[in-house]
């Protein structure tokens, strides 16, 4: 039998505000603790997104994709800035030489340090496609930055998933989507996990670390329609696939077979994303979506928007940084 990786101790973190102490949501599964949901940020994001933690900071970064801002907080003070851009910011990640690179409404740009003027980087592959922009996006083990596009005229389903090199170049590895969501890799890098969101399924290919090319791809999971769509994800130490459901109120473990393990209840309707963070990788930190609710949608979940964590019993994986 594989190795059992377990969280031990608590975690350094502690809420921006007092209401984070309440206990705002559980879940469990079998042979699974049930984690108490903290609020950590009050934060009001019209659709927060692509959480990442930064290991040497111990600061945890994420976007507003509607409100064209980039954010950092600082778990253990409640330190919280941002910068605001000129264009939604799907997602970002971790540059191996500092800063960060963002995908943003058409391109990709480089941010040197926090405050700098984004640089253009690669091609602008959504140019000349005002319905798309980039969303969703992972790095992989070589430093290659894989980001997908999401359509707002689903039918034509010409959303894609590309992979940007270091070098700039860009290569289109899947076409005829409508959101691509759900970007992962397993602990070895073989397999990559991707999800359709408006699909209900999760797709995992097999993927060759060294040259980034995909393979065969099987159906991973497919989710009842009516009760949450994958969205963002993250996969932990042993493999396991995390999903956090769009208007679901939850995340899920998933085995490497995509057997659902656990499940985290969560006070807002529409998780986006979660990261593995803290000094041992075992504290989850999820983001959320406050737009587009009701007056009574919004009365019942008054921290949509927020940014919240749960302690894990299992480390999630270090993200690799991008080499460009």
């Amino acid at each position: 039998m594989p190795l059992r990786h377990e969280c031990r101790g608590i975690a350094r973190t502690k809420p921006q505000r007092r209401i984070g102490l309440q206990a705002l949501g559980s879940g469990g599964g079998a042979g699974y603790s049930a984690p108490m949901v903290q609020l950590l940020l009050d934060a009001g994001a019209l659709l927060g997104e692509s959480p990442r933690w930064h290991a040497g900071e111990a600061r945890l970064y994420w976007v507003d994709i509607d409100a064209q801002q980039i954010h950092r907080l600082d778990p253990a003070t409640g330190d919280h800035d941002w910068m605001q851009l000129a264009e939604p910011v799907g997602c970002v990640a971790l540059r191996a030489g500092g800063g960060l690179i963002a995908a943003l409404g058409d391109g990709c740009a480089l941010i040197d340090e926090w405050g700098a003027v984004p640089r253009p980087f690669g091609p602008a592959a959504l140019a000349n496609l005002p319905h798309q922009r980039f969303n969703d996006g992972c790095v992989d083990s070589a430093g290659r930055l894989w980001i997908g596009s999401l359509t707002a005229d689903k039918p034509k389903r010409d959303a894609a998933l590309y992979r940007l090199a270091p070098d700039g170049s860009l290569t289109k590895m899947l076409g005829g989507l409508m959101t691509s969501n759900g970007a992962a890799f397993s602990p070895d890098g073989r397999t990559f996990y991707h999800a359709d969101t408006p699909t209900h399924r999760i797709h995992a290919y097999d993927v060759d670390p060294a040259t980034g090319t995909l393979g065969e791809g099987r159906l991973f999971h497919e989710f009842p329609e009516g009760n949450g769509r994958p969205d963002g994800a993250a996969v932990d130490a042993e493999g396991c696939y995390w999903s956090a459901l769009w208007d679901g109120w939850r995340i899920v473990r998933m085995s490497p077979a995509g057997e659902p393990l656990q499940t985290v209840d969560l006070p807002v309707q529409r998780p986006t994303m979660l990261a593995f963070g803290g000094d041992d990788l075992c504290t989850a930190f999820v983001t959320s979506a406050g737009k587009n609710l009701t007056e009574g949608e919004r009365t019942a979940q008054p921290y949509a928007g927020g940014v919240f964590s749960f302690r894990v019993d299992v480390p999630g994986l270090a993200q690799p940084m991008f080499e460009g």
